[in-house]
């Protein structure tokens, strides 16, 4: 079975989740986008989806699934995204598609929130995948060495402007072996809008696509 395959057997699992006359969170990336799929056969159950980046926004527009401000709906029941690794812990890495920011405010803003991946997202410490931070535009320089200094090395994301209008760093050769330690301090460093590290909100449920099945953490 293919990656691909993978992730839709995921997001499927998801969709059980819904219930009548939701308002349902919806993230961004390859492993969502089978989930809005699905999303749009049931768009007549739910109120409507709250999306995590414009991209979402676009292709739940265009496949007829009504989006709802999050300043207007307030608290969301559920929250479906995917990952770009993922500890049996539930703490995450994400904004490979560089909509990490909004991606956690969603996720703040709801109830439960489950992501969903392939087993190959599934790693003992976060780390391999490089570690997305939004940056103010003038903070790039001043983040990027503070970076160096913890023995990292960051890389520019050449010619990726995100939905906020800042910049992303990914941050190289780090292992964090204690995610909420870890995000807490990016937190603190002037000029990091939103870090990639999502352990001090982590997914309440993680649904892995394997071989014809799904595994639920």
């Amino acid at each position: 079975m293919s990656t691909e395959q993978k992730k839709q057997l995921a997001a499927q699992a998801a969709l059980d989740y819904l219930q009548m006359g939701d308002a349902v969170g919806v993230g961004t990336g390859s492993t969502t986008n089978y989930f809005i799929e699905g999303l749009v056969k049931l768009k007549g159950k739910i109120e409507g989806a709250v999306a995590s980046s414009i991209a979402t926004e676009t292709l739940l527009k265009k496949n007829g699934v009504r989006v709802l401000d999050l300043n207007s709906v307030g608290t969301l029941r559920i929250y479906v995204d995917g990952a770009d690794e993922a500890t049996k812990n539930k703490h995450l890495i994400k904004g490979g598609g560089g909509a990490l920011t909004r991606e956690k405010i969603v996720a703040a803003a709801s109830t439960k929130f489950i992501c969903i991946i392939d087993d190959s997202k599934l790693v003992d410490v976060l780390g391999k995948f490089p570690i997305p931070l939004e940056v103010i535009p003038m903070a790039r320089s001043y983040v990027a060495r503070q970076m160096v200094k913890r023995g990292a090395t960051p890389e520019l994301r050449e010619g990726f402007t995100t939905d906020n209008g800042n910049l992303i760093l990914d941050i190289h050769n780090l292992k964090i072996l204690d995610p909420v330690q870890y995000e807490t301090e990016l937190n603190n460093i002037a000029g990091i809008v939103t870090a990639g590290i999502f352990a001090l909100r982590p997914a309440d449920d993680l649904l892995i696509g394997h071989e014809r099945s799904v595994d639920k953490l």
